[in-house]
């Protein structure tokens, strides 16, 4: 048996330094991570980062490598799907089933366990609309 296959979803909030360190001590325990940043993580944390962190070319784009068909075969090859920080945007999409980047594609791909790790600012957390994604 392999490593356990990790993906790493990461969503455009200042929290998304953090997730460096969750990536650094994933990898460390001897997983496979996989980074699917979206394009709003990357103003945080660059793909070099991601990249050198955990040894894994990193995948942005629904049509890059559409040969091999990532928006699909990500979320189908993963063990777990991690999404940390999961912003108020980001839980939202996954809620509704909204595919329009890499990892909103590759979370209704998944047929694993998937883990959000909310960060957002209190009044948005406590927003019902919010409140509701995170029910549903």
């Amino acid at each position: 048996m392999g490593k356990p296959k990790v993906v790493l979803g990461v969503s455009g909030g200042i929290a998304a330094y953090k997730a460096c360190e969750l990536l650094r001590r994933l990898t460390e325990s001897g997983h496979d991570v996989r980074v699917v940043p979206t394009d709003s993580a990357l103003h945080f944390v660059g793909e070099a980062t991601w990249s050198a962190l955990s040894g894994n070319p990193v995948s942005t784009e629904v049509w890059s490598d559409v040969h091999e068909v990532p928006h699909v075969r990500i979320g189908q090859s993963a063990d777990v799907v991690i999404v940390a920080p999961a912003t108020a945007d980001m839980m939202a999409k996954a809620a509704h089933g909204l595919a329009d980047d890499l990892l909103t594609n590759t979370l209704l791909t998944a047929r694993c366990p998937v883990i959000f790790a909310p960060a957002m600012h209190t009044e948005m957390w406590e927003h019902p609309a919010t409140q509701e994604n995170v029910a549903t």
